[in-house]
């Protein structure tokens, strides 16, 4: 990532993660919420296996499920921060079944790109 307090204001004061542990002089950060665990590391060479520009995470996504969106989408909301896709149902096939998300999609002050989802449950199709 390439500024750890705008990540920080995104994820913590925004989302509601909570920090569980940091170390400041090494501009790290692991942050939580309902289970879902994050680390943040602001550059420093350790991690890169090779050139990194704007938007980062291109071609990945990151599910989170949360028990509900709603408070994550009006805090969101509230901030003026725009969705890469609205809030909507989705029904995946998973195993003779199909499952439900509630899901919207955000990118972080990065650009990766992260899809918060609360379950609906199980349907026979």
């Amino acid at each position: 990532m390439f500024d750890l307090e705008r990540s920080k204001t995104f994820w913590c004061d925004i989302l509601g993660f909570r920090i569980a542990y940091q170390r400041p002089e090494n501009l790290f950060v692991y942050i939580e919420l309902q289970g879902a665990q994050v680390m943040l590391n602001q550059r420093n060479g350790n991690w890169e296996t090779g050139a990194l520009e704007s938007p980062l995470g291109r071609g990945i996504n990151f599910q989170i499920f949360v028990d509900s969106v709603a408070p994550l989408l009006d805090a969101l909301k509230q901030h003026e921060w725009a969705l890469v896709r609205e809030c909507h149902d989705a029904w995946y096939r998973i195993a003779g079944e199909e499952r439900g998300n509630r899901q919207f999609l955000v990118q972080d002050p990065d650009g990766y790109l992260l899809r918060f989802a609360e379950d609906l449950g199980a349907r026979t199709g």
